[in-house]
């Protein structure tokens, strides 16, 4: 899990691990996915990617 010390200042030190994100083009939404259980996570609903989740 990414590491988000010192606290207030709004930046992450690590990328999140065991999960990506793809983009859905059909209905231009981002979707995260978990690596170990391969099971959707959330659907990002603004259309902007997660931050601190790797692309796919």
């Amino acid at each position: 899990m990414a590491t988000n010390r010192p606290y207030g200042d709004n930046s992450r030190v690590g990328a999140v691990k065991d999960r990506v994100q793809y983009y859905n083009p059909k209905n231009q939404k981002w979707v995260k996915v978990n690596t170990i259980t391969n099971k959707f996570m959330d659907v990002k609903s603004d259309g902007t990617p997660f931050k601190g989740v790797r692309k796919k």
